[in-house]
């Protein structure tokens, strides 16, 4: 596998031919690697975990100048990408349309399946990248999706049939609360010996039937849908922004419609197409699941966090807890 990063102006920073990790991939017990990487364009930490034809990339990237990955892969894979911070556009080089390159951004996510053997990656400037990767080979993935359902079968006639595609053709979904349990569990996951393995098999297949549930649900609306613009879509996710750095003192409907540039019909509405959520739904999803791994950082008392998130008082904040996820914030230390 050839890995070539260049900056703009197409100048190479970064060259490197590795054998693809099939042996890797394919081993019956766990492997656990992590490189931390340092270059003058770019600081990372990776973490990477194979097995049984699964593998799992936890990625921490500090990017000093706009960098672009291209890349050569061995044999396709099926990638689930969740970003949870950050921007990257990513996918096949050289094809367009429905199966071109993707931009995610924060609390994004996507699966796909890239037959070909080229794949690019742009990387902007920013500081905080954070990124969980997900891979099944395909003969695990066809294994799996074998009666998964309508999902999974069209999924996997594609895979068998090599055609690329990616799971949500229009948009890249928004990651769920209970997909940020989960991708927070891989993350910081404490368990040890062999059952690590079986733990984080669970968790990849729940990622994979989360991101099928949602897709169902969001097909199920669809028809209802009215198509939203390209320029009105980016003023959605700049509305999302606002909202998430104004965590403590959100502001109203009208202010966050006029901070975007967008009337409040067109904010509300784009909005549940878009995150499949409302406006302040979004807001306090992103509360809860923010006080969630606070608690279980055990960095903050239950006082400051709800104080952290705006809250009047521990009582308002123990009850907003409770009705999110069924135990009381005291519970969960």
């Amino acid at each position: 596998m050839d890995i070539q990063i260049k900056n703009d102006a197409s100048e190479l920073l970064y060259q490197e031919q590795v054998d693809f990790p099939m042996e890797k991939l394919s081993s019956v017990s766990l492997i656990e690697e992590r490189q931390d990487l340092n270059y003058h364009f770019a600081d990372a930490s990776i973490k990477g975990i194979y097995f049984d034809g699964y593998q799992i990339a936890i990625g921490d990237v500090q990017v000093y100048e706009n960098i672009h990955i291209y890349a050569t892969q061995d044999i396709p894979t099926i990638s689930l990408i969740f970003l949870l911070n950050g921007q990257l556009e990513t996918g096949p080089d050289r094809i367009t349309g429905k199966f071109g390159k993707r931009r995610y951004q924060s609390l994004e996510h996507n699966l796909f399946f890239n037959p070909s053997t080229e794949e690019n990656m742009d990387m902007f400037k920013q500081r905080g990248f954070e990124v969980v990767a997900l891979a099944f080979s395909t003969d695990r993935f066809l294994e799996l999706a074998a009666n998964g359902g309508r999902v999974l079968d069209g999924l996997a006639n594609k895979v068998a049939g090599g055609t690329g595609t990616y799971l949500n053709k229009r948009i890249n979904p928004p990651i769920t609360p209970r997909m940020s349990m989960v991708l927070e569990e891989i993350r910081q996951c404490r368990v040890n010996g062999g059952a690590k393995k079986l733990f984080l098999q669970s968790k990849a297949l729940e990622l994979l039937a989360l991101q099928c549930e949602q897709y169902e649900q969001v097909e199920q609306v669809r028809p209802e849908s009215v198509l939203i613009s390209v320029a009105d879509r980016e003023r959605i996710h700049y509305a999302k922004d606002i909202l998430l750095k104004s965590i403590q003192n959100p502001p109203s409907l009208a202010e966050l419609s006029r901070l975007a540039g967008l009337n409040e019909f067109k904010l509300k509405n784009g909005f549940r197409q878009v995150f499949n959520n409302t406006v302040f739904g979004y807001l306090n999803d992103h509360r809860m699941d923010y006080a969630r791994r606070m608690i279980i950082g055990q960095q903050f008392s239950l006082t400051e966090i709800a104080d952290q998130l705006g809250f009047s008082s521990l009582q308002h904040f123990s009850i907003a807890f409770k009705k999110k996820y069924g135990v009381s914030p005291s519970r969960m230390q």
